[in-house]
């Protein structure tokens, strides 16, 4: 089986070798008889213009290029600035939202600072009174000795109720 195929591409190679032959054969007859021969002047110039047209071609491909290399960079510049300018706002947003939560701590310390001073008068109002209730009930301890004689109730004297009225003052 390997000789059948190794046959096959022989004969294949062959085939097209002389192909090729005939190619070259019809090719050679119309160089000949289409050819035209100039000058060495004449073909200098046509030389060069053909080098000129494969420069130009050569370098509009590269203006191509660049163009496409141009537009990719301004596509890539405008990008930028978007997120530049997202950035930015995206901070603005921030700063603003910081200034609000430093506002409203202000203000909490604030409320915090008026109900500590509330609380302040408010105990001073109540050592205050507690002071007086413990002058009240050493008034009433000093009169508690001074009962009357059916024991209904405490007696006490002027003096002693105008020196309470100062103490509630």
């Amino acid at each position: 089986m390997g000789d059948q195929k190794g046959g096959e591409r022989w004969r294949a190679a062959i085939v097209n070798l002389s192909e090729m032959g005939g190619n070259l054969d019809s090719l050679q007859k119309l160089l000949t008889k289409k050819a035209e021969f100039v000058d060495e002047e004449t073909y200098a110039k046509a030389s060069l213009i053909s080098d000129q047209a494969r420069i130009i071609k050569s370098l509009q491909q590269r203006v191509e290029t660049l163009e496409r290399e141009l537009d990719n960079a301004i596509s890539a510049a405008a990008r930028a600035r978007s997120e530049k300018r997202q950035a930015e706002a995206a901070q603005r947003a921030a700063e603003l939202r910081a200034q609000d939560i430093t506002k409203e701590l202000e203000n909490t310390t604030k409320v915090f600072e008026l109900h500590m001073e509330e609380l302040r008068a408010k105990q001073e109002v109540i050592s205050k009174k507690d002071s007086e209730i413990k002058v009240l009930e050493a008034i009433i301890r000093t009169l508690g000795g001074k009962e009357s004689g059916n024991g209904n109730g405490i007696i006490i004297s002027s003096s002693s109720l105008k020196e309470v009225g100062n103490i509630q003052r």
